[in-house]
Parts: structure tokens; sequence; C-alpha cells
């Protein structure tokens, strides 16, 4: 029986005896998604005792909280898939060419099951603080395992306000799992439905007959809106930027496909790792300089990538993100596609970005500029017209009054930072994150940060996460971090860190990369420009296949640029 078909039973939080779980134990993992879950499967492999808090009641990560209507993944499901397991891969069938959160969440939980995770997972369960026990800190807090009073592990305590202590920290928090709320004024004031697109009603939301507006068009709004605007009886959608986006073509994944691609997955795993960002290979190599090309072969290309569908588009030229001529030509195609979509002139124009194609990440729709041509759809831009407050029942800009029964907050994510920041996190000598990255992140590989012994970032800033096949860079960090424990082990080492020197040459490489493309040139997530008073750091490492070089080299050379203590 095809594995697509399991669905396992609802499963309850328990809270388990705590009288009967071990305290101290050699990892800690916060977080339950495909980072989380991962890290969990290669420490019981390697005999280590751990345990996973998440804050969610149901594994998942970004797919259990994200339920929004429309939500969908942008990585084919082909691909944004687990392949440690060949076996899981070949089992499990995916029913669409992109698959959507329901789909994804059941894979998770079938994941979960299959691989006997959940035992080691405790559910419902936020983390409050972790901090790191040196000599002093382990006398005021109680250390309770090795060395001196428990110093050199990290003591993390839980919102039941349960202490725990780990030999290692592993932060599986997520790039895109801190929720923004804007800060309007008279927002808790709304009386009617008020709901954010990653904290989406498990029911789910009836808008039938409703006055509907959303605050957002990033990829949430882009995903959610037409199939909104199909059940409301008005949609008011207010735009502060427009977004490009690429219509994803999005059709039942057939069987003759899946089977094609199962008799090389794990070959075409490999392919994918060569490529820039870990995924697309089926869309063949990137074309070469833009100009290199005639205007004919240059619209062509451009005609058969959006007839492909999908990320793919930014690639139809190696230099898209690189040459802002080239840029130039391939967004103004974009543009012009808008205009042929969306009937009313005026709103096509507002629905036209002018800011370089692919410095925000471009979003994957279907439907999404046709249902602006839909009569109970509005756009309101309010970057003229800003808003101003909420009442009971209305949304007020500078100009207009919009009485709604119903407010969704499309408004994105504090990303790659703000989950870390969520929680108390100390190294030596009582160094808070915060205040370590106070001026920007400051990582060795994304992996580990100076002063934070024994704590590692899955797919943290300064390296490829949101500008890659998730899955893909989550399994490369958990292997790397899960090897470094081994090499640690039959070594004799009893703690890692990073060297100053070593994150300061990293952060400088990752900017010199960036700085050599067009990505830095927009306010972007990934500079942390929606975050009001975040600092402006270009945060992803960009390209997958050297920065795997570069682990790979820094393993090979006895884990360069950290530094061990022994037992």
């Amino acid at each position: 029986m095809a594995e697509r078909s399991h669905r396992p039973a609802p499963h309850p939080v328990v809270r388990r005896d705590p009288d009967l779980m071990e305290r101290d134990l050699d990892v800690i993992v916060v977080g339950a998604g495909f980072a989380g879950l991962y890290m969990v499967h290669r420490m019981r492999q390697s005999g280590r005792s751990v345990r996973a808090f998440e804050a969610g009641n149901g594994v998942g990560g970004t797919w259990f909280w994200n339920r929004y209507p429309g939500a969908r993944c942008d990585v084919e499901s082909m691909e944004y898939s687990y392949g440690f397991s060949e076996e899981l891969e070949q089992a499990w069938e995916w029913t669409e060419r992109y698959a959507s959160q329901p789909e994804i969440l059941r894979y998770i939980n079938h994941v979960a099951d299959r691989f006997e995770l959940r035992d080691h997972i405790q559910l419902d369960t936020k983390v409050v603080f972790a901090h790191y026990l040196d000599s002093e800190s382990s006398r005021e807090s109680g250390g309770t395992k090795r060395g001196s009073n428990g110093s050199g592990r990290w003591r993390v305590v839980t919102d039941d306000g349960e202490s725990w202590t780990a030999a290692f920290c592993i932060m599986a928090t997520g790039c895109l799992s801190s929720t923004i709320t804007p800060d309007i004024p008279g927002l808790d004031s709304f009386a009617g439905g008020l709901y954010h697109t990653s904290r989406w009603p498990h029911e789910g939301v009836d808008f039938a007959g409703k006055r509907v507006g959303i605050i957002g068009t990033g990829s949430s709004g882009v995903q959610s809106i037409p199939i909104i605007a199909r059940e409301a009886a008005h949609l008011t959608v207010f735009q502060r930027t427009p977004n490009f986006s690429i219509p994803a073509h999005n059709v039942p994944l057939a069987s003759e496909i899946q089977a094609e691609i199962k008799r090389d997955y794990q070959g075409i795993r490999a392919q994918n790792r060569e490529r820039a960002a870990a995924f697309g290979i089926h869309w063949g190599p990137a074309g070469g300089l833009t100009f290199d090309s005639t205007g004919d072969e240059r619209r062509e290309a451009y005609e058969s990538r959006w007839r492909m569908g999908g990320l793919g588009f930014i690639s139809v030229f190696a230099d898209l993100l690189l040459d802002k001529r080239a840029n130039d030509e391939a967004a103004e195609f974009v543009r012009a596609k808008i205009h042929g979509i969306v009937e009313d002139p005026e709103v096509a124009a507002l629905l036209s970005p002018d800011h370089v194609l692919g410095c925000k990440r471009p979003c994957t729709d279907t439907g999404y500029y046709e249902a602006f041509n839909r009569p109970n759809v509005e756009l309101v831009d309010v970057s003229r017209d800003p808003v101003e407050r909420i009442t009971a029942t209305s949304l007020v800009t500078g100009e207009r009054e919009f009485e709604l029964d119903c407010l969704v907050l499309a408004t994105g994510f504090d990303a790659m930072t703000g989950a870390l920041h969520a929680i108390d996190i100390r190294g030596r000598d009582g160094l808070t994150l915060v205040d370590k990255w106070s001026a920007g992140p400051i990582t060795y590989l994304g992996l580990g940060t100076s002063g934070f012994p024994n704590f590692f970032t899955i797919t943290g800033p300064g390296s490829p996460s949101v500008l890659a096949n998730m899955v893909t860079a989550i399994e490369q960090h958990v292997d790397w971090i899960a090897d470094c424990l081994e090499f640690m082990r039959t070594q004799g080492h009893s703690t890692i860190e990073a060297t100053a020197t070593a994150e300061k040459d990293w952060v400088e490489h990752v900017n010199t990369v960036a700085d050599m493309t067009l990505y830095p040139t927009c306010n972007s997530w990934y500079l942390g420009a929606n975050v009001p008073g975040k600092p402006r750091v270009f945060m992803p490492h960009i390209g997958f296949p050297p920065y795997v070089e570069k682990c790979e080299d820094v393993a090979a050379k006895g884990y360069e640029g950290f530094s061990f203590q022994d037992r």
C-alpha cells in the first residue's frame, strides 16, 4: 500500500511524569520540525541521550503553525523531502508537484512514527532560557553533572518550570518561525476575526459572506489571497510593497514521474547538491550570460521558464543576480506578464515591483494576479495612504475607513534570528546571545558562535539556509554536527567553541560574497529590513556547493576554526 495514505491518529500531548525522565542528557534539541526530528534521529543512532522541546502541540515546525489557506512549499515535493533514508524516499508518495501544508505535515508525522522519535520529543513545551554553566554560573544555577558542580554543561529551563542539563545544546528553531505582529494602534481592539497566517486556527476559518481585509503581500499573502477571494463577500488587500511572483503551475504528481525520479533518487539529490540552491536539477543548467544571447533567444528563454513555473525563473541566466542590466530585462518581462494578466492597468501598476528581481525571495502562486480581476477584490496602496489605526469594526488609513468583519495579518517573520532571540541564551560569563549579536549575527559557518561552547545552530545565519532547499541544508548541518560530536568523543574532547578569529573572517566572507551580487540592494528580510530596529546585515551565505566544500575542509583539518577542551 502506498505510504501517502498513512495518516497517523492524532497524537495527544502527553506530559510525562518529570520524576521519571532523565534530567541530565547528552544533547538537548530545541524545536521539532525537519531539523529537530533529524537531529534527534542522528543522536539516537549514535547512542546519545537526547530530548527535543517543541512549543507546539505537534511536530512539524513551520508546517505545524502555518495552516493558512493555500499554504504550500515553493520547492517541489520530490526535492523538499529527506534523503537520509532510501527506504523512506522509496516508500512515500507525494500527490502534487508542490506539496500543500497538510501533506507536508502528514509526511513529517510519518517520519516521527517511522523512526520512533516521539518518545524523545516533549511537545507543548517552550524553552525559556538556556544558560551555559561555567564554574561560576554552575554554582549559582545548581549544575549537577560533570565538572565542578555541573560546569561545562547547558542548563535549560522550560515554561513549566522544569530544569534540564545537557552537554550540548542544539537550536533547531527554524529560520521562519518568529512571527511579526504589526504595531498598529488599536489592533487589540478589533472585535471581528483576527488571524495571523503563521498562527492559523487548526479548525480553519469560514470567510463566506464576510468582509475581509488582509495586510501583507509576501509569500503567505500571495498564496492565501486567491482562496480567500473566492470565499469572502469582499476582500481588501492592503499592500505596502509589491513582490514578484511566478506561477507555480502546480499539478497532480503522476506516478510515472515519481517512479522515474525514484529509479535514481540518490543520484538526483547528489546533482541537486551541486546547484547553487541545492534544488531544481530538472530545470537544466542556468543559461550563460544574458547578453551573450540574442533578443529573440532571451525572450524564448524567459517564456520557457515562465511556462515551466516556479523559482527556476531566477536562474534563467547565470548573471541575473549579478548584472543590474540583465536583471532589469528579466524584471521587465515579469512586469509585462503582470500587465497582461491584470485587467485594470492602474492595479497592474501597483502590483508591479520596481526592485531587483530576486533580491527579495520571489513568490510562487496559483492565480494570484488573476484574483485582482474579481469584482469583490480591492487593492489599497498603503505606501501612499498608510494605515493609521484599527477600530473595533474597521481599518482606517489617512484617506479612508474600511469596514471589516475579519482581518488577516500576513506580515511575516523576524527571520533567522528572531526565534533564537526569543530565548534567554547565555554563554560564558553570562554573555547573552542578544548582546553578542546586537550589531547583527556573528557565527562561524552558521553553526557556532564564540563564547557559546557546545552550542550549535542548525541553518543559522551565515549558512545557505533560506537561499537553499531547506531540507537539504538541514541534513547537511545535522550530519556535520553529528560527525563533529563523534570526532569529539573519539578524541576525548569535552567542549568545542568557534574562535573569535574564525567567526570574524567568516562574517567578512559572507558579506563579501553578498556584495558581489544584487541581493543586498533592496530592503528584504534577508537583511532584517522588515523588523523595525533590527540591524541591517545580509544573513544567509550565497551558494550551497562552496559552503559545503568549506564545511568539509574544516572537518578534514580537525575542525579548523574551533577550539577544544579535553575532559
